[in-house]
């Protein structure tokens, strides 16, 4: 994983157009914003559980979760 995925912008993973425009109004651009966050810190932001799943995928295709988790590949 290097760095400059990190500052990759939300689009660039394929999250929904509707769900970027929501974590934008909250400074939240680049993946680097928020892989840090938690379900908890996305819920108080005003996602909605569908939205936050969706999310979770579009991170975890990238091997990645939130609440910096990384998954290694075997």
């Amino acid at each position: 994983m290097t760095s400059n995925f990190f500052s990759q912008t939300l689009d660039s993973i394929e999250i929904d157009k509707a769900i970027v425009q929501k974590l934008n109004q909250h400074n939240i651009k680049e993946v680097k914003d928020l892989w840090g966050l938690k379900r908890k810190d996305l819920k108080a932001l005003g996602l909605i559980d569908t939205e936050i799943k969706h999310i979770t995928i579009k991170l975890q295709l990238q091997n990645i979760d939130l609440n910096k988790k990384i998954y290694h590949k075997n």
